[in-house]
């Protein structure tokens, strides 16, 4: 039996508490009112100097209105004060956005890893692999995060439109909602009671596969005959076309849904592919982790092999649907797709590009050669690029449609990161103890055990 160790305990808690405190305190920062925000926007305009702040304006204007010179002129002497204002305005709500985004960023990320390994742990079970079961345990400790950890996104979710003013989902506003024929058409699904139904369904149906999957498991350890296992069998293959579902309607609710006025076919097998690579990675890693303090004896060099060919697999099927949807709407070039990607270059080029280098190019080139995947520390330092990788996938999703070209990686997104990190080390390593860390009845057991090539 696994004994959650009292420094990492320590540790996770105090990763909670300072995590907790920096979110306050990113809160507190970012309650700017209006005119603290014009007399910002005044220093940072006298900073760039008069003739950039012109330059930018007209840009920006020319792409708004494709109007003519003589037009932006004559718009400039008259709307030059309303315009201020309302740039002050739409300024200040981007800053108040900041510290609902990097909560819900970093919350979304761990969540995003446990529900990959659940539905990696689904497969092998369904598939009935010979080479995981030794693993599993691992799996199963992980998953306990799905249900806290998907509640605290969708809670998060429902109180940035409701306790928030509006801060993750403009289309939660009334007021953007009358002025918006295309919203208004999509107000069927996005509407915040209908929103928080789905969210719910989703969590009981990924919880409720995580219990009774948990529960056969634990009950085949003790079982004289395999119906504990056939039962695994059965609910893992009904789990998983409820995942392919639930999944992909998540991807467009949590996070396809904060633009509302952008959309892509591609996106819910994109966001699977980045969960799915996290999940298994953090399986490597805790294995690593857990057989370096003399547990795991049973898991040797081919078991972490294998992990890490899947996370060289799924870092380039990451890649490849990274680029499709790229790609596509880039070639297409039709103006309501576009603009996701317009944004993206104009504001964030460092994550956006850096991040296909991290979830790409670093991966391929460590992972590749068959020896290096046996290589713990190797596996360990890939695979922490890896997850920091896809943590900016995430930020590249959120950030542009909320706060725009106002982020920064700073205090709030790098306590909240403290925060679910500290949360999920605390769950996933107290579920660890809860049982023995081998499947003792599992069929496939002693092929696990023995497994090389």
């Amino acid at each position: 039996m696994y004994t959650f160790s009292n420094k990492l305990k320590t540790f996770s808690i105090i990763l909670i508490v300072l995590g907790a405190l920096g979110v306050v305190y990113g809160f507190m920062a970012s309650n700017k009112s209006l005119e603290d925000v014009k007399v910002m926007l005044a220093e940072e305009a006298s900073h760039h100097g008069a003739h950039a702040e012109e330059a930018s304006h007209a840009v920006a204007e020319t792409h708004d209105t494709h109007a003519t010179t003589d037009d932006h002129k004559e718009d400039a002497h008259h709307g030059d004060a309303h315009h201020g204002d309302a740039h002050a305005e739409h300024v200040m709500h981007q800053i108040h956005n900041r510290p609902w985004a990097a909560l819900y960023v970093a919350a979304f990320f761990f969540m995003m890893i446990a529900l990959g390994v659940l539905a990696f742990y689904a497969i092998q079970i369904a598939s009935q692999a010979g080479w995981s079961p030794v693993l599993f345990r691992v799996m199963e400790g992980i998953t306990a995060y799905v249900l806290p950890g998907a509640v605290i996104v969708l809670l998060i979710a429902v109180a940035s439109g409701t306790i928030g003013h509006y801060n993750l989902f403009i289309w939660m506003d009334p007021e953007v909602v009358a002025h918006d024929k295309l919203i208004q058409g999509k107000s069927g699904w996005l509407n915040i009671t209908w929103f928080a139904i789905r969210g719910a369904i989703f969590i009981a149906g990924w919880a409720l596969y995580r219990h009774f999957a948990r529960k056969f498991s634990i009950a085949q350890d003790t079982a004289e005959d395999k119906s504990n296992f056939k039962k695994s069998f059965r609910i893992a293959a009904g789990f998983l076309v409820f995942f392919i579902y639930t999944e992909s309607m998540m991807s467009w609710d949590w996070i396809m849904s904060v633009d509302p006025h952008w959309f892509s076919t591609l996106f819910g097998w994109y966001v699977f592919a980045s969960m799915f690579v996290s999940g298994i990675t953090v399986i490597a890693l805790i294995s690593i982790y857990l057989k370096s303090r003399g547990y795991l004896d049973f898991v040797n060099e081919n078991h972490l092999h294998d992990v890490a060919k899947f996370m060289f697999a799924f870092s380039i099927f990451w890649t490849y649907l990274w680029f499709s949807q790229f790609m596509l709407i880039w070639y297409s070039n039709i103006p309501e797709e576009v603009t996701y990607f317009v944004t993206r270059f104009q504001d964030y080029k460092l994550p956006f590009l850096g991040m296909v280098a991290l979830n790409f190019i670093f991966p391929i080139l460590m992972l590749m050669n068959a020896d290096y995947k046996r290589i713990p520390w190797f596996v360990v330092m890939t695979g922490i690029v890896i997850l920091f990788g896809h943590y900016i996938d995430i930020f590249n999703m959120i950030m542009p449609a909320t706060v725009g070209d106002r982020w920064f990686i700073g205090i709030p997104e790098i306590s909240s990161v403290l925060l679910f990190a500290g949360l999920f080390i605390f769950v996933v390593f107290t579920a660890l103890t809860k049982a023995p860390l081998l499947v003792k009845g599992y069929p496939f057991r002693k092929e696990s055990e023995e497994f090389h090539y």
